[in-house]
Parts: C-alpha cells; sequence; structure tokens
C-alpha cells in the first residue's frame, strides 16, 4: 500500500462515476476509466469528489466503487473523498478505503464552520477520527463549501496536525495562499504537497507559484499532465502554449451544473466510459451544447496539430 506523503506531486485526476442510463453505477466502465487515466499519464487517482458524484452514492456503493478502483489501479495511490456531514460517517468510510489500500483521505469543511477556531478544530477532530497513520488531503474549496480558511488558519493546522500532508488548493482567486504557504516553508514550517483544482484553468500559474501538480478533472487528462511535467521542468512557454490549446475547453466545463455533463459526453466519445450519463438529479447536455463542444474539440485538434 502506497502512502501519501508531503512529497507527493503530478496530476492526481480526479475521477468520474460511470453510471447506465438507467443510473446503475457501470462498473465495467469503471475499470476503463481507471484505465484510461494512468494511460494518459495521471500519477494517482482522486475518486469519491464532488465531481464523481458522491453526493449522489450510498455508502454501500461508495466502497464498492472504492474497492474496484483500488484493486484496479495496482498499487498507484487512490486518494478517496470521504467528506460528509458528520465525523462518524467519515469515520467508518475512511476506515474501510484505507483497509482496501488507500492512500489517503480526502476531506472539505462543513458549511457549518463559522470561525478560525471551528475551523482549525475541525481538522483535528478529523484526524482523531481517522487515526494517526492516515495520511489527510485538505479540500481549501469556498467556492462549493462558503467556508474561507485564511492563510493563518491554514498554516495552524498544518503546524498542529501532523496527518495533513497535502493540500487540495482550490480558493478562487488562491494564487497568492500558495506563494505564501511556500514561503512560510522557507521559514521554517512543515512543507506539504499542493495540488490545484478548478478544473486546471490556473494550471500553469499555479506550477510557477510552487504548486505540486493537479488533483482535478478534465475529459484531457493529458493536458494536465503535459503541463505539470512542462511547467515543472521550467519550460513555461511550452507548457502555456499546450494549455492554450485546450483552454476554450476548460473554460466550457467551468460552468456551474453543466461542466460535468461536458466531461462525461468527451470522456464517452473518447471511448473511455459507455455513456455520458450522470445520476439524478442531473441531466446531459442539450443538443446545443453538444454542438458548442463538438466545435471547442474541433478547434482544440486543429491547434494541436499546429504544434505538433
Amino acid at each position: 500500500m502506497t502512502l501519501l506523503t508531503p512529497d507527493a506531486k503530478g496530476v492526481f485526476v480526479i475521477s468520474v462515476t460511470p453510471f447506465t442510463d438507467s443510473g446503475a453505477i457501470d462498473f465495467d466502465s469503471l475499470d476503463r476509466v481507471v484505465d484510461f487515466y494512468f494511460e494518459k499519464g495521471a500519477d494517482g487517482l482522486t475518486i469519491l469528489g464532488m465531481m464523481g458524484e458522491a453526493q449522489k452514492l450510498t455508502q454501500a456503493e461508495s466502497r464498492a466503487v472504492a474497492q474496484r478502483v483500488i484493486k484496479r489501479a495496482g498499487g498507484r495511490p487512490i486518494v478517496v473523498g470521504v467528506s460528509a456531514p458528520g465525523l462518524a460517517a467519515i469515520g467508518e468510510l475512511g476506515k474501510a478505503v484505507m483497509d482496501m489500500g488507500a492512500a489517503g483521505c480526502m476531506v472539505t469543511t462543513p458549511g457549518s464552520l463559522k470561525t478560525d477556531p471551528q475551523i482549525h478544530a475541525y481538522f483535528a477532530q478529523v484526524a482523531a477520527t481517522l487515526g494517526q497513520d492516515v495520511p489527510i488531503v485538505l479540500q481549501d474549496f469556498p467556492l462549493s463549501t462558503g467556508v474561507h480558511i485564511s492563510d493563518e488558519v491554514l498554516g495552524r493546522i498544518i503546524d498542529d496536525v501532523a496527518q495533513v500532508v497535502m493540500l487540495k488548493h482550490e480558493d478562487w482567486p488562491g494564487l497568492a495562499k500558495i506563494t505564501k504557504l511556500r514561503a512560510a516553508e522557507a521559514a521554517g514550517r512543515r512543507r506539504i504537497s499542493i495540488l490545484c483544482g478548478n478544473g486546471g484553468i490556473f494550471l500553469p500559474e499555479e506550477i510557477a507559484r510552487g504548486a505540486n501538480g493537479a488533483m482535478t478533472g478534465f475529459g484531457f487528462p493529458e493536458m494536465l499532465s503535459d503541463v505539470v511535467r512542462l511547467a515543472s521542468a521550467g519550460d513555461m512557454d511550452r507548457a502555456q502554449d499546450i494549455f492554450d490549446a485546450y483552454l476554450p475547453l476548460v473554460r466550457y466545463e467551468q460552468q456551474p451544473g453543466a461542466g460535468l455533463a461536458v466531461r462525461k459526453y468527451v470522456l464517452a466519445k473518447r471511448g473511455a466510459i459507455a455513456s455520458a450519463a450522470l445520476r439524478s438529479p442531473g441531466a446531459g447536455l442539450a443538443p446545443a451544447a453538444i454542438a458548442e463542444v463538438e466545435r471547442l474539440l474541433t478547434r482544440q485538434d486543429n491547434r494541436l496539430k499546429e504544434l505538433n
């Protein structure tokens, strides 16, 4: 079992959860999309996140998905989202997936947290619930949770909760937060890994600020891998050229309520999953949106050919 460490880097793709048109979990497609992500350059995967429709699964289904993905990954690191309104549910699912061989657990803040002391105390409670040997990915996603973690509170969590080994950075705007974290580490604070989300829309800048990679999803995960690799090596111009070729589709995926449907449409078109279906409540793309995506895909393909 490979556990997450503060040195983790690269691309951990946020996996979709494939469903049949009737809404059942499509385990054959789950196998296929896991293989697809690794073939396209993923270093690890994150499952049961918000874009994995985790909120639509039962606890039993969540465990079944985790078990299938961890087995299929063949020892490559799998992070499992275990966020829940209560600590009991976090502890139950977290223990189950770690026993299966997960690399760590991702947890975000419930919307009920209103003050800095509450936020700080919450992650200490999560760490105690999961156990001292479980690596934690702290998902900082105020656009979704409504909870804003200040630089100061985040620093206190890093200082006080040793199990937090990675930040999933999704604050927006948040580039300055990366800079401050790395400056604090240079001054002696414990270093943690920083992987970035938000669909990768600021990925080149995030790597340049000191992030270690990406933890997000996209219909073309090879873009995430190429940009992280090139930017980390200092070839920012080439990284930006490749990123810019995909940027119109990245932007289109940012639409609230429609982005996952776009991503699943593209993955189905590429053969990674059998159906683009979302589990209810959730709808696929309308014909007008499909036409727009197809136009973006054609332009993207032409631009990539120009870049060779």
